[in-house]
């Protein structure tokens, strides 16, 4: 049975020490949707949200976060990420729009914490900017597709 790496002996939370770790490769993507109307999709589509254009701003506001995680959760190492990357694919056919967030370091810890703070925050992002059309609008299915790197290797989702 595993252990609880954030927990010291006396049960209480602990920032884990890394510093014996190797430094190796490490990336992660995680994605997550959101469930729109169609005016939502259609307007996206045909360039006409009133705050202007809904993935670049959703795409810096995804890589912004996945470099401030360790400032949003309160164990996280702070990482110096080597890439981030968030894409957008409008899911018409389902009513929703997939983000995916690729990070990438070479370091002595995962960055699966901060690909899917890099996710949430563009999808937060998305709601603010069509909240007008849609306040129905919510996100679902966010999760962890990929890991490399590390002690664990590759680990990827069954899904």
């Amino acid at each position: 049975m595993s252990t609880f790496s954030h927990l010291n002996a006396g049960g209480e939370a602990n920032m884990v020490d890394v510093s014996d770790k190797d430094v190796t490769k490490r990336e992660a993507t995680a994605e997550g949707f959101l469930y729109v109307s169609e005016d939502v999709i259609r307007q996206i589509s045909e360039a006409k949200i009133a705050k202007g254009d809904v993935f670049a701003v959703a795409r810096v506001a995804g890589i912004q976060g996945a470099k401030r995680c360790a400032d949003l959760i309160p164990l996280c190492h702070p990482l110096a990420l080597s890439k981030v990357d968030v894409n957008f694919d409008i899911q018409a056919d389902q009513n929703r729009i997939k983000a995916t967030c690729f990070c990438k370091l070479s370091g002595k810890t995962g960055v699966e914490m901060e690909a899917l703070t890099g996710v949430n925050v563009a999808l937060l992002t998305l709601f603010d900017m069509c909240k007008a059309i849609d306040p129905g609008m919510h996100m679902e299915g966010v999760r962890v597709l990929e890991k490399k790197g590390g002690k664990t290797g590759h680990w990827q989702s069954a899904k």
